[in-house]
């Protein structure tokens, strides 16, 4: 049985009701076969490429969350967690909130927690993490995988300004790898807002 969510069966569609170019390959063997090798072979391009350049440059341009932004882009191109106003807005509000939780508890110097989670680091991942969360409902940039980001750096694994901003530009090169990748092959994505919106 395949999968019935609307967001990926979205992801072969044109909103204008033309068949993308994966549309005769999901005819011929099946929804869920064609959208899971589809995911594989946009996330090998897409973080593969991402993964090589962080190790020849040594930088965290690849983190967790990242892999679940991937996984968002090419599963359900089409939903609103996939827009990229909603995924970098999303990374950089988890990114403040996280730096701010860090300095509210006076963590801001102090490295992660190794062994154990001491209060002080309890309640920066709370308040970030909850900060996170409600932000992108208020400013209408739901994007999931922001809420690991935040706790990855409330959590003390990546907190150096120059750390943080290789952060975000990697994002933006996922942004950018998802725009091109995706419409390359048909399957329709928006520049900039979801699709509807008057800002895509």
């Amino acid at each position: 049985m395949g999968y019935q969510l609307s967001g990926s069966q979205l992801i072969f569609n044109s909103p204008a009701g033309q068949t993308s170019r994966l549309t005769g390959w999901q005819r011929r063997f099946g929804h869920t076969r064609v959208l899971g090798a589809y995911v594989l072979f946009t996330a090998l391009i897409s973080f593969g490429t991402l993964a090589v350049f962080a190790a020849l440059i040594q930088q965290p341009l690849v983190f967790p969350s990242l892999g679940a932004t991937a996984f968002v882009f090419y599963f359900s191109s089409n939903s609103v967690q996939a827009a990229p106003r909603n995924v970098f807005c999303g990374q950089l509000i988890g990114v403040v909130a996280g730096v701010f939780a860090l300095f509210v508890f006076g963590l801001l110097d102090a490295g992660p927690d190794l062994v154990g989670v001491s209060w002080p680091r309890a309640g920066a991942l709370t308040l970030a993490l909850c900060l996170t969360l409600a932000a992108m409902v208020w400013l209408h940039v739901p994007h999931a995988p922001a809420g690991a980001t935040t706790l990855i750096v409330a959590a003390g694994l990546i907190t150096a300004p120059s750390q943080l901003a290789i952060l975000l530009l990697a994002v933006l090169v996922m942004i950018g790898q998802a725009i091109l990748i995706n419409r390359a092959l048909g399957v329709p994505f928006p520049l900039w807002g979801p699709r509807g919106d008057a800002s895509a």
